[in-house]
């Protein structure tokens, strides 16, 4: 089992890069027009605007605005989840300061990143959007070239899956499933746009990620059998 102290637990928020797609530069529309065409087969009523706020979960047209963390701290049999997000409109800041926190906490070897649907989608994401922020990717981080087994990423939903690939399990009811309360008891990833451009408030999305990773690393502890973290053992820093 890998150590839990080693073990960096994230999740990341994402919006589309424009509040409508009415404000989209006329070549970003066309680009985005095309990528629509797969998005409304087979569907009514819907149009390449509407489907617009869904562009957040590509990274080529959407941005991230906020992205949580946690490290487990173990004194003996106690455990404290520390949370640390990076949050804000500069997407570029954002993953500067996260780099760079990323790199100094891993600079001595053996560490892991744990997310829920990691592999698919925040990993990869996070990687895409340093690339085109011009933010040097960590290293750990950057799987090209390396075998599956020295790549040190977890998933939470990947374990759940015990080798079956037919199936999505989304945190929420992975959460129910294993007893623990839900992080979506305000909000969920649907509505973080909407929140974002027309309410403008970052600290709302800053608590629901810190909540996602929580969750995770509560799950990754169900997971492996060990005792959960008590809510008064997680310090904000």
């Amino acid at each position: 089992m890998v150590p839990l102290q080693n073990i960096l637990f994230l999740d990341i928020e994402t919006v589309s890069q424009y509040a409508g797609f009415e404000g989209l530069p006329e070549d970003w529309k066309e680009l985005w027009s095309k990528k629509a065409e797969g998005l409304l087969r087979n569907k009514e009523n819907q149009t390449v605007e509407s489907v617009y706020e869904r562009a957040g979960i590509y990274a080529e047209f959407g941005k991230i605005v906020c992205i949580s963390c946690g490290v487990l701290q173990i004194n003996g049999g106690h455990k404290k989840l520390l949370l640390k997000s990076f949050a804000g409109d500069d997407e570029k800041e954002i993953l500067s300061s996260f780099c760079d926190m990323l790199t100094r906490w891993s600079a001595d070897g053996n560490k892991y990143l744990c997310a829920h649907n990691g592999k698919e989608f925040d990993f990869p994401y996070l990687c895409r959007r340093m690339v085109i922020n011009d933010v040097c990717v960590p290293g750990l981080l950057v799987i090209s070239g390396k075998k599956p087994w020295e790549v040190n990423h977890l998933d939470t939903m990947e374990l759940w899956k015990f080798g079956d690939f037919k199936s999505y399990t989304s945190l929420n009811l992975l959460a129910h499933s294993l007893g623990i309360p839900t992080p979506k008891d305000d909000i969920d990833g649907s509505m973080v746009g909407k929140i974002y451009w027309n309410e403008h408030d970052t600290a709302r999305i800053v608590h629901y990620c810190q909540k996602d990773v929580m969750t995770v690393a509560q799950v990754y502890l169900r997971l492996n059998r060990e005792p959960l973290i008590e809510p008064e053992n997680v310090e904000i820093k």
